[in-house]
Order: C-alpha cells, then structure tokens, then sequence
C-alpha cells in the first residue's frame, strides 16, 4: 500500500486532513483503503472472518486516524491493523470452539463430580490468586471489600480474578 501513497491513490494530504478530524476527508481514505484492506483479509483470514477483519479495521480507521504519527506511516499502520483483526479473530474461534469442547464434556457430568473438579481446580491455583475467587465467589464480597482485606488496589484485585477463573478454566479444560 504505501507504493499506492506515492502513486497518489492515497494524496498524503487527505491522510493529512483525515488526520486533523476532517470527516469528509476519513470517508475518502476509508472508501479508498476498503479494497486492499479486503484483498489482505481475503489472503490472511479464514474466509468466516473476510467481513468482519474488513468491518473492524475500516472502524479503526476512521476512529484512530488521528493518531497516526507520520503520514508516510499510514500504510504499514493499516496493514498492521488488518493483520491484528485477523489475529483476533482466529483466537476468538479458537477459544469458543474449545470451550464448546469442554461445555460438552462437562454436560455429561454428575453435578457432584462438577464440584469436585471445581474444587480440584481451585485448590491447584496459586495462594494469592485462591485467595480472591473464593472471597469474591464463595464469600461474594465486592472488588472494593476485597481489596480492603487484602489492601489491594480495585485493579490489581480485578486481574486477579481474571486470571484465577483463566487458570480455573484451564485446568477443567485440561482434563
């Protein structure tokens, strides 16, 4: 794309105006980056996520232009963006198609033997991160209460717990 900025499919001063928030100016370059953003995505996208890699890059586009530092950067900074919707979008399948997996595994299970597993899965997590799910889960105190007891900040608390139930999952997922 950037041999298009030079051959003047992309005038460096529409990048320009697009960066300064004109509007008229972020539809242009939009219309003009749609058909080499889709033939990218065409290349290095599962065919289920053409639209969407296409839809989500165009978006961030037209909402993150101005921080383009440089306009002789626009290209590879598009193409970047592309590359990381296709990214995204290849985990996001991947992550439901296992947890799919792992739902039907469970849904045959006793509900006794889902507790046990559960509770297997708690007692495997590391003490600091034990220690938050079962004041939030099993006590269900807040993420302010939790991090008073523990004299946490809210954040460091909130990935606590993100972590824990990603361990936790795991370790269900695993077995």
């Amino acid at each position: 794309m950037s041999v298009l900025v030079r051959a003047g499919r992309f005038n460096p001063s529409l990048i320009e105006a697009a960066r300064g928030g004109d509007t008229a100016a972020r539809v242009s370059l939009i219309a003009a980056a749609q058909p080499d953003i889709r033939r990218y995505a065409a290349r290095n996208c599962r065919a289920a996520d053409i639209d969407d890699a296409v839809q989500e890059t165009l978006l961030l586009l037209y909402r993150r232009v101005g921080a383009l530092r440089a306009v002789t950067s626009f290209s590879a900074w598009l193409f970047s963006v592309a590359r990381r919707a296709c990214l995204r979008l290849l985990r996001r399948a991947t992550e439901t198609r296992a947890a799919d997996d792992a739902e039907a595994r469970l849904a045959h299970l006793a509900p006794e033997d889902i507790r046990i597993d559960l509770s297997r899965a708690i007692q495997s997590l590391p003490d600091h991160y034990r220690e938050v799910i079962l004041l939030r889960d099993i006590e269900e105190l807040s993420i302010d209460e939790i991090a008073g007891v523990l004299g946490l900040t809210r954040e460091s608390v909130k990935a606590r717990i993100h972590r824990a139930r990603i361990m936790i999952r795991e370790y269900l997922v695993r077995d």
